[in-house]
């Protein structure tokens, strides 16, 4: 357990990042982690707020106040998707630090290690006395995972128009990869594509399933409908940085193509009511993902050209659109990200990506935040990273999280402290 006296050290991530684990924020109880964070940031000088639409749900807002100048925050949510201890190398929430110094755990990567990281680093800063040109922020937020709640991200920034940072850095990026050409990149998150799920229904005519060829039955229609969607992946074209990168890796393929434009991936099916009736009416809903820049139209015009005419079929959308963002490829944030890596001794390049799922920096970019994704994942791989999120053994690397703590450190410097 992290002692709230001690002065912020390398052992408080470790500590922090377990103690969050422990707390299992999968079932709707987030409260409990903003407030662990707030005693130990609060601890160390930091102004700390609960911010809440639901009082088991509350938000952590923490302010270093700084200069008139750009301001930075650090992101990242306290939720974590479920976990049964079924097919764990070790239980989920005991937070269990390997022989090969592997920290294993529900959010280990998703993500209450980097987040343990990034208060470190804060209470470091404070400590430190440095002055600021301008505000560094800790937002921890409740109800990522999800969304459907509607208490964290989107309703914090709307309940405070006070917290506008000009840069933020998130969940996302810092996989490693190797080249064509040898030379090893690290991923730096710009943007994510967009959501707009819709259900596809196909429309025939219903019969008595005793009696087949009577009537048009709409689930083997639907059927010829799912294959034609499925079907679809869009194909990366030169000269994509990640179609070069994809050699490397058999996963980075995937995201590669996934990139590459529109995926529309059918996820749950609707048919007959009773095992006996063929239905009028058979339906599947479409996970799809957009590029930044696609309009519905242009979605819309997509499904129309992948599903054709010659089967009767109707598109309703399923939750509003969501569109694709990013944050400039270049500039001052990321400079800073490349001089940091620098300052640690890990002067790797940085390649600008996009992500193909969703974060909460599609809400910051909302309200004019330039909000990016990166964190050291040095001795975690990338395979290890992309097989492990969502999944059983999730795990992260230790030395990854104390590099991690002084990298922010180093970025909030390069940002907020005057040259």
């Amino acid at each position: 357990m992290v002692t709230a006296a001690a002065l912020p050290g390398p052992a408080d991530v470790i500590e922090l990042a377990r103690d969050l684990i422990r707390l299992d924020t999968s079932r709707a109880n987030e409260t409990a982690a903003a407030e662990l964070l707030s005693d130990y940031l609060g601890s160390h000088g930091v102004s700390c707020e609960l911010v809440a639409r639901d009082p088991a749900r509350a938000n952590l807002v923490a302010h270093l106040a700084g200069g008139d100048g750009d301001s930075l925050a650090f992101v990242g949510h306290t939720d974590v998707v479920p976990a049964s201890p079924e097919g764990w190398t070790y239980p989920p929430f005991e937070a269990v630090v390997d022989p090969d110094g592997f920290l294993h755990g529900r959010g280990a990567l998703d993500m209450l290690g980097e987040l343990a990281a990034r208060a470190v680093a804060m209470a470091a800063i404070a400590r430190s006395g440095t002055e600021l040109s301008g505000d560094l922020w800790l937002l921890a937020v409740a109800d990522e995972e999800d969304g459907s709640a509607d208490v964290g991200m989107r309703w914090l920034l709307e309940t405070r128009p006070d917290v506008r940072p000009t840069y933020s850095v998130n969940e996302g990026g810092g996989e490693r990869h190797v080249d064509r050409a040898g030379r090893t990149v690290a991923l730096l998150d710009i943007g994510e594509k967009g959501s707009f799920p819709v259900r596809i229904t196909a429309r025939g005519e219903a019969g008595h399933a005793s009696m087949p060829t009577l009537g048009r039955n709409a689930v083997t229609m639907l059927a010829r409908l799912v294959q034609r969607l499925g079907d679809h992946t869009p194909e990366p074209s030169a000269p994509s940085p990640l179609v070069d990168l994809a050699p490397s890796s058999p996963i980075l393929a995937h995201r590669a193509r996934a990139l590459a434009g529109s995926t529309l991936a059918p996820t749950r099916l609707r048919g007959s009511a009773a095992i006996n009736v063929m239905p009028a009416r058979a339906s599947v809903d479409v996970d799809c993902r957009v590029l930044p820049g696609t309009t519905g139209a242009q979605l819309l015009a997509e499904l129309d050209a992948v599903l054709g005419d010659d089967l009767p079929w109707d598109v309703e959308a399923l939750t509003p659109w969501v569109p694709g963002s990013s944050s400039p490829p270049g500039g001052r944030f990321v400079e800073a990200v490349r001089r940091s890596l620098v300052e640690c001794g890990d002067p790797v390049d940085v390649l600008p990506t996009l992500i193909t799922g969703f974060s909460d920096s599609v809400h910051l970019r909302q309200v004019g935040t330039h909000a990016y994704g990166f964190t050291i994942l040095r001795h975690t791989s990338a395979e290890r990273v992309l097989t492990g999120l969502h999944n059983v053994d999730e795990s992260i690397h230790t030395a990854d999280l104390l590099e991690a703590s002084r990298w922010h450190q180093s970025l909030a410097r390069h940002l907020l402290v005057p040259a």
